[in-house]
């Protein structure tokens, strides 16, 4: 494992980002959005929750999950974000303290999974819009419609970060406006009896638990633009705490209305049924406003996940894990190369199921996510003084302690998953682990050309004042 100095490692923070300063940072408001879609979107796609558990370990769920989960990724993000602003993110994350090594699996592994992340979204936009266009449920108009949505939002996220923060913006308050009306619609037809129904021999906690997970996960994404961010010290754990009380309310009050409101039956409660709560409650009008409203929630969720995928690539390339090329920026200041690969594995996987991709997605994240509570915890032990503009105001035992609930959420999913699932992501992961020496070996014999970024520090340097204290 390479070693860094300690008086480098303090400076981290303080150093020019490599980028132009002719192109915008992400203000406040559009990076609070760009984390809502990351993150959430709305509360489509939550129904699987209530049809595997009943309302009241549903409503539960979406209030106790982020405790154990959203809250210690969104604070681990903080501090780390703020310690490394830079693009990449947790790659740099898991580079400084484990080395380049594990740095590019970390970056290989959340890279494809938010990449089958993304596969979702043009699939589950064109699934709102067949009841409407019956053509696009299958064949060949389905794919010319997957393939012509993928190339328009591509070209949104060529354009500019500040273009996608902005349209996240309208399109979250787009997305969010249908559930206030339906609430406020849904109150004289309310029924608080209905909200405490349970029945524990009847539970699918694989699927409850994925539904849980998936819909609450995803926070450290905003890292990988943290370059892209002004002032990111200050702006970057605001917007994470701002975005995890709009994320938890836009999942619990849509739930509390719609249980609430509509006498339950669980068989009911899958994917996009939320448009017909919308229909019996406020008719058909609220309904196609549902559906819109999910259509283009899909749309915010793909541009911010390209974001984040894109901007990752060219952060490891100034890092020199990647060839030079992947830094390449557009006129527009965006990750050229990275926009195009992470395209590419889009269409690739657009073919897989809904579960399939759901899970496999899961199964990716949560070994990424093991190395980043290793590295959080490893930094905090080896460097417990080195500059943390934001820090979680709690000691190292703390920031162990805080890592446990959550490693044990990850234990439980890895464990639920099918064998199909652990053979397919087996499999990217021992790519990963092949690809790093056969690039390192392509370096070496100059075939491409790698490089690393003057501008930032050589988190691996053997330096000669290794031992300086941070205290000095």
């Amino acid at each position: 494992m390479g070693g860094f100095s300690d008086d480098e490692y303090v400076s981290v923070g303080e150093v020019p980002l490599p980028r132009a300063d002719n192109f915008k940072r992400v203000s406040m408001l559009p990076l609070v959005f760009i984390i809502f879609y990351e993150v959430s979107g709305g509360p489509f796609g939550v129904e699987d929750a209530v049809g595997a558990a009943g309302p009241l370990l549903a409503l539960l769920g979406f209030l106790v999950f982020p405790f154990i989960w959203s809250i210690p990724e969104a604070l681990l993000t903080a501090e780390m974000g703020t310690m490394f602003p830079e693009n990449g993110g947790y790659v740099v994350w898991v580079s400084a303290a484990l080395g380049p090594y594990w740095g590019f699996q970390q970056g290989w592994m959340k890279w494809l999974s938010g990449v089958i992340d993304n596969a979702l979204y043009p699939v589950l936009f064109l699934d709102y819009l067949k009841s409407a266009i019956p053509a696009l449920e299958g064949g060949l108009p389905r794919v010319l419609a997957v393939i012509a949505l993928t190339v328009v939002l591509t070209y949104m996220n060529y354009r500019g970060l500040t273009i996608v923060g902005w349209v996240a913006v309208l399109l979250g308050i787009f997305s969010l406006l249908p559930f206030v009306v339906m609430g406020l619609v849904a109150i004289p037809k309310l029924e608080p009896s209905r909200w405490f129904e349970v029945n524990l021999q009847d539970v699918d906690w694989n699927l409850y638990l994925n539904t849980l997970f998936w819909n609450l996960n995803y926070w450290d994404s905003i890292s990988t633009l943290a370059g892209e961010v002004d002032n990111p010290k200050r702006t970057l754990p605001k917007a994470l705490f701002y975005a995890l009380i709009l994320v938890v309310l836009g999942y619990f009050f849509p739930l509390l209305t719609g249980t609430g409101a509509v006498s339950v039956n669980r068989g009911l409660w899958t994917d996009g049924y939320f448009s017909d709560i919308a229909k019996i409650i406020g008719g058909v009008w609220l309904r196609w406003w549902v559906q819109g409203a999910a259509a283009m929630s899909n749309m915010g969720m793909f541009v911010a996940e390209m974001s984040s995928d894109s901007f990752q690539l060219l952060g490891m390339a100034e890092r020199g894990m990647l060839p030079e090329f992947f830094g390449k920026r557009s006129r527009h200041g965006t990750p050229l190369i990275g926009i195009i690969f992470s395209a590419s594995g889009v269409l690739l996987l657009s073919w897989l199921s809904f579960q399939e991709i759901v899970a496999a997605e899961n199964f990716l994240y949560c070994f990424g996510m093991i190395l980043e509570f290793i590295a959080f915890v490893w930094l905090r032990i080896k460097h417990p003084n080195a500059s943390r503009p934001y820090k979680i105001p709690v000691g190292t035992v703390g920031a162990i302690l805080m890592c446990i609930p959550p490693t044990i959420l990850i234990c439980a999913v890895l464990a639920l998953s099918t064998l199909k699932v652990f053979l397919i992501s087996m499999v990217a992961v021992v790519i990963g682990l092949v690809m790093q020496p056969c690039l390192r070996y392509v370096e070496k014999k100059r075939w491409i050309k790698f490089s690393i970024s003057s501008d930032l520090q050589d988190l691996h340097a053997n330096n000669q004042n290794n031992n300086v204290s941070l205290l000095d």
